[in-house]
């Protein structure tokens, strides 16, 4: 049973702090805009929802395995990545992903990030089912001028009512009200009711609404609009949506709904016990080639959680716990249990070249000691590419062999913003610094 909570002030509200200063145009990599690594190209394939069909999994398996280095990296958003491209790449990269329904608009490809629910729909409880949202929605956006020039990092959440995603900080929310049938839109500070029908709708006019705010300024995210700039986008959204013929109410604060985290790992069975799915982790949300195709070929497709893992639709019971088996003995991660749990990492060396440490290799060391009492994120430079937002051990490596360790606890919307620490802990031995009592960790607030 999930407990009815106030839903705390969304992570995309006011900005606190300056925001960051662009001196550049959004570098963000995309499926036709590929990166160039120290591991050869990376290109990112935008997922809306992290829906893939049998045979668009298959398609991007076998582009990792003849373009790329076989493996593919989960992302926080529910995307997929796939490195050691050559340069020439790009080009049978594009007709691949063209011919799989994947790459539906080149000018939008960067802008479709949609994450979902990724249960909705499967474990047969009462919400609602947003993958008809998200449908629309990325049809929407791929039909909007306004949309082409949204930040590659501009990010829309559809939550099916269980306040999973909703938690994410995402620029444009929408929670399903499943008993009323409609739906919240969360924008900074703003909380309008719309009817579901309209949700996508609605999502879309909010999206526009933030690029016209941020044309002055560069912001690339809600939060990052200066000063007051996200309450007022939240103040004139009302008028915004009825100027696109959607009808809103502001809704009280604070809204109560249940909310959860991401699907537990295992077999989530629907009442009734005549459907189930599956939901496993890669290590460091990377996988083989080989991995994949055992859970792609295995339901209805595959769903990719901003959780960097993987939900395995459409099974019967008996058919989940076969697969569920296969998974844990091809490595990945099926147990709640299990130390990779607890860890986490961006790419660092030898793939990234601002990284400063192999913090993969750091994090497994991590998940064979003892363990934290927070899960574990390494980063391998100060821009933390990747990083969870709730609670944990936020492990930045330096230029001098060392990491910097910061405890990260949920933020009081009232509190000040902090800086964050700069002391140095020694890199042999991952798992120390980790220890409550250790003096050179440091706890902050986002």
């Amino acid at each position: 049973m999930l407990a009815a909570v106030s839903l705390p002030m969304p992570p995309n509200g006011t900005y606190r702090g300056d925001p960051p200063v662009r001196d550049r145009g959004d570098a963000c990599p995309g499926a036709l805009r590929l990166h160039a690594a120290d591991d050869g190209r990376l290109a990112r394939l935008r997922l809306p929802g992290g829906l893939l069909t049998a045979r668009q999994a298959e398609v991007v398996a076998d582009a990792a395995e003849r373009l790329g280095d076989g493996h593919l990296d989960l992302t926080s958003r529910g995307n997929v990545q796939l490195r050691g491209l050559a340069e020439s790449c790009a080009a049978p990269l594009a007709a691949r992903l063209h011919e799989a329904g994947l790459l539906p608009s080149e000018r939008h490809e960067r802008a479709r990030n949609i994450v979902a629910s990724p249960l909705a729909g499967e474990d047969g409880l009462p919400f609602a089912d947003v993958r008809l949202w998200v449908r629309e929605l990325d049809a929407l956006v791929c039909a909007s001028d306004a949309a082409a020039d949204l930040s590659g990092r501009f990010l829309f959440a559809l939550d099916d009512g269980r306040g999973d995603v909703a938690s994410l900080g995402a620029d444009v929310t929408l929670l399903a009200e499943p008993e009323s049938g409609g739906a919240v839109l969360l924008v900074g500070p703003g909380r309008l009711r719309v009817r579901a029908a309209e949700a996508p709708r609605a999502a879309l006019l909010a999206a526009e609404a933030f690029r016209t705010a941020a044309a002055a300024c560069g912001a690339w995210r809600v939060r990052e609009l200066p000063g007051d700039g996200a309450a007022r986008l939240a103040a004139g959204l009302r008028d915004a949506l009825g100027a696109g013929g959607v009808r809103a109410e502001h809704v009280a604060d604070p809204y109560a709904t249940p909310r959860c985290g991401p699907p537990a790992l295992g077999a989530v069975r629907a009442p009734g016990g005549r459907r189930a799915a599956v939901c496993v982790q890669p290590p460091l949300g990377r996988l083989s080639t080989a991995q994949w195709r055992l859970l792609a070929g295995a339901g209805e497709g595959l769903r990719v959680t901003p959780w960097r893992g993987l939900v395995v639709p459409g099974l019967a019971p008996a058919a989940a716990d076969a697969l569920l088996a296969r998974a844990a003995d091809a490595g990945l991660v099926t147990r709640a249990d299990s130390p990779w749990t607890r860890v986490g990492a961006c790419t660092g060396r030898p793939g990234c070249a601002k990284s400063l440490a192999d913090v993969r290799a750091d994090a497994a060391a991590a998940a064979a000691g003892p363990p934290a009492r927070l899960p574990v994120y390494f980063s391998g430079c100060a821009r933390r590419c990747g990083h969870p937002r709730g609670p944990h051990l936020d492990k930045v490596a330096t230029a001098d062999g060392t990491y910097t360790t910061t405890t990260v606890a949920p933020r009081d919307p009232a509190a000040p913003p902090a800086a964050h620490p700069t002391h140095p802990t020694h890199p042999t031995h991952p798992t120390h610094p980790t220890h409550p009592t250790h003096p050179t960790t440091t706890t902050v607030t986002r």
